[in-house]
């Protein structure tokens, strides 16, 4: 069972981070990372009790490199607050999950996340250009920071999603955005949810990266944007150089056209944008002792038919199960996110049927070709299933966090790591 940790620390500056880590590695004391806490993984979870260190007073922009479009900003700093400080250059990064307003730089780049507009502006991983890093020892590297470079392996890219666990992010240098200065939206209706996703891939294949691309299954169409139970609904968005929306915009509703789609009301997507992180419905149902939650995963476009049917049907099966849904989420050019919703409730104790639910949706996911997560990260949650999903890369993995942290002190157990037992 998870412990309370025996101290959390503040730290204000990347020097007392690095203090509070060699303290703790010359101890063998546990130090789990830990920002926004608005992860649903558990990877900022003290698991082995320790320190906990908050890095939310590691806040604000430092830099702005208005020439270049590249933002250097700590890693406790929250997304409204670097739009904030961003809006006087012109500027902002685009990455908005449903966190937004709860969730840090750091927790970005530690969970290797995306945002609803990930389909125009890239995952985190595309957007950081640089990172600061304090290692176990409490030594500080910076990795990455000049376009395209060919100097080896990009460093950088070994703690983005490593979720603590390589390493703590303390500030991060971004490529922002000019703030766009058009917008056009759309909506499509189609018959099934195969057809709106073959629309997808033939939109994205030729060149079309609307920020919103985001098609619903029939049992989602009917419970959010007012559907009739058996047709799927595509809601469409883009913003920036009006030309450039208005190629995209024309390449989505051909696209559509091809597989069948009928326009629908564009303004679902103004009702999406003004509910998309309102999450009050799963909380009443959790209240009330339901077992209520997402899943996502990404696949290659070949294999997203077969995964959506299997992970819904897999979940559907389990006992108790009163509903599995999904909508396709973040696309890309050889692939996109489904993101699952499920829900159940019996007589059996809840986290019985909660591992059962994980256990049953994610290992149809892995076995109909997808990957284990998306944008929601590993933690302790989905630990159990790293091998099977890396397969002999996960020999790899645990070699880097050999060689960063030996003594095995930061986030234990996130990403199924660094299990130690503990004097």
């Amino acid at each position: 069972m998870p412990n309370l940790p025996a101290a959390v620390v503040r730290p204000r500056t990347t020097a007392q981070v690095a203090q509070v880590a060699a303290a703790c590695n010359a101890a063998r004391v546990p130090l789990t990372v830990s920002g926004g806490r608005s992860g649903v993984s558990g990877g900022a979870v003290p698991v082995l009790g320790g320190v906990v260190l908050d890095t939310t007073e590691l806040s604000g922009v430092e830099e702005v490199d208005a020439v270049s479009g590249l933002v250097t900003v700590r890693a406790g700093t929250f997304g409204p607050d670097l739009d904030d400080q961003l809006a006087p250059y012109g500027l902002r990064v685009g990455h908005y999950p449903q966190s937004f307003a709860i969730s840090t730089v750091g927790g970005w780049v530690a969970a290797r996340g995306a945002g609803q507009f990930s389909t125009r502006y890239g995952k985190i991983d595309d957007m950081v250009a640089g990172l600061e890093v304090v290692l176990a020892d409490g030594r500080t590297v910076r990795v990455g920071g000049a376009p395209a470079a060919a100097d080896g392996p990009d460093l950088a890219s070994l703690f983005i999603g490593s979720e603590g666990t390589l390493g703590i992010v303390t500030s991060a240098t971004l490529r922002a955005h000019p703030v766009p200065d058009h917008e056009a939206r759309a909506a499509w209706r189609f018959a099934s949810f195969a057809d709106g996703i073959a629309a997808c891939r033939d939109a994205v294949r030729h060149g079309a990266t609307p920020a919103v691309l985001r098609l619903y299954d029939a049992t989602e169409t009917a419970r959010s944007h007012g559907g009739d139970g058996v047709a799927c609904i595509l809601l469409v968005l883009d913003e920036g150089d009006a030309g450039i929306v208005g190629a995209t915009m024309d390449l989505v509703a051909r696209s559509a056209s091809r597989h069948g789609a009928e326009p629908g009301d564009d303004a679902r997507v103004a009702a999406w944008l003004e509910h998309r992180n309102d999450t009050s419905a799963l909380q009443a149902l959790s209240r009330r002792g339901y077992v209520v939650d997402t899943m996502e995963v990404a696949a290659p476009w070949a294999r997203l038919p077969d995964v959506y049917r299997d992970v819904v049907t897999a979940l559907r099966e389990v006992p108790g199960c009163i509903a599995a849904s999904a909508h396709l989420s973040h696309s890309y050019l050889d692939g996109a996110c489904l993101y699952f919703s499920f829900a159940a409730k019996d007589d059996r104790p809840v986290d019985a049927m909660y591992r059962e639910l994980w256990d049953a949706g994610q290992r149809a996911a892995l076995a109909a070709g997808s990957n284990l997560a998306h944008h929601h990260g590993i933690g302790l949650n989905r630990a159990r299933f790293m091998d099977d999903a890396l397969g002999g890369g996960i020999g790899v993995l645990r070699a880097l966090k050999a060689a960063l942290d030996p003594e095995g002190i930061l986030n234990p157990g996130t990403l199924g790591l660094g299990r130690v037992v503990w004097p």
